[in-house]
């Protein structure tokens, strides 16, 4: 599930934005939560509320859950034990651990709505440029709030997983590469104790690619910089570059880590594409013989999920 771009725009003062694919994950369609920054117009925001022609239409904020970086705001009670809390806090060690990265004390806000209607109904009036998508992950000017916007549904551990995921890079990070920055928030979304799980439906499609003549092209992803540039395909290729560099051999690990070292400092730190090929010229090979051995039957997700396919009903004690 992912469409036709995430996003990293700015305006003046500088705002970006990500916005959540909702792709069908049979590929034959795709519907996009978006993931860069977007222009996004300031609205009449008041006092946290949005004015619409009808109603008031407010951000969550009857409960709230802190832990750590994590704050989860919402207008129905969530328990602090619930698993999808626990799996975010686990989250964090894992990107932290994984990636080699200081845990960050900046906090990553989740607006969380109580049902789709409440939270479009937002989205719509205070982001009106923005498509329909089940969820955003929202950073604006450097050093203000690191933001995701959602509501509880079917897909919420998935969605969730993903937009943590950017707070905590953007958290730790310099803004990173477009391509890279999804491609990590894909790696992690996919939920198990044990991180690396394989989105089965990508790898199928990654194999079925080589099988008809395409060839993985770091180069070309770094040179999407427009989140409405960037295809599915993009973002399941995006994606296996993250799983090859992290689980292919020790060199390429350390070309990635090191590349996010740098890039805790700086901006524009020599390309990861360079440091790549300086490491394993064949890289290119390397990483399309990596595709050919991922698994393409089974489930979707590879990972252990903690909610269940049909968890659209509130949590326990919900209001």
């Amino acid at each position: 599930m992912r469409p036709p771009a995430r996003k990293w725009f700015d305006t003046s003062p500088p705002e970006s934005t990500r916005r959540r694919r909702e792709w069908a994950r049979s590929g034959a369609k795709f519907a996009c939560r978006l993931g860069s920054a977007l222009v996004v117009t300031a609205l009449l925001i008041l006092g946290g509320c949005v004015a619409t022609s009808n109603e008031l239409v407010s951000l969550p904020a009857r409960n709230s859950i802190e832990s750590d970086q994590l704050i989860v705001l919402s207008d129905f009670r969530i328990p602090s034990t619930s698993p999808l809390i626990g799996d975010l806090k686990q989250l964090r060690q894992q990107v932290c651990t994984t990636l080699d990265l200081p845990y960050s004390s900046r906090p990553v806000t989740v607006y969380l709505f109580k049902d789709e209607l409440t939270y479009t109904q937002y989205i719509r009036t205070t982001y009106p440029k923005l498509p329909e998508r089940r969820a955003y992950f929202v950073k604006k000017t450097p050093g203000d709030e690191l933001a995701v916007y959602t509501s509880w549904g079917e897909q919420i551990q998935e969605d969730l997983r993903h937009e943590f995921t950017h707070g905590l890079l953007h958290a730790a990070l310099q803004t990173p590469p477009l391509w890279l920055d999804e491609g990590l928030a894909e790696y992690f979304e996919v939920p198990g104790l044990q991180v690396g799980g394989v989105n089965r439906n990508d790898a199928n499609r990654l194999t079925q690619g080589l099988a008809d003549g395409w060839r993985p092209n770091i180069h070309r992803l770094e040179g999407l910089t427009e989140v409405d540039k960037m295809s599915r395909a993009d973002y399941r290729e995006a994606w296996a570059w993250v799983h090859f560099m992290l689980h292919s051999s020790p060199e390429t690990r350390q070309v990635l880590l090191t590349y996010l070292h740098d890039l805790r400092t700086s901006k524009n730190p020599s390309p990861l594409s360079k440091r790549l090929m300086a490491a394993i010229p064949n890289a290119t090979e390397r990483m399309s013989s990596y595709i050919a051995t991922l698994p393409v039957t089974g489930a979707p997700m590879s990972g252990s999920t903690i909610l269940p396919a049909s968890a659209t009903v509130m949590p326990t004690g919900a209001q």
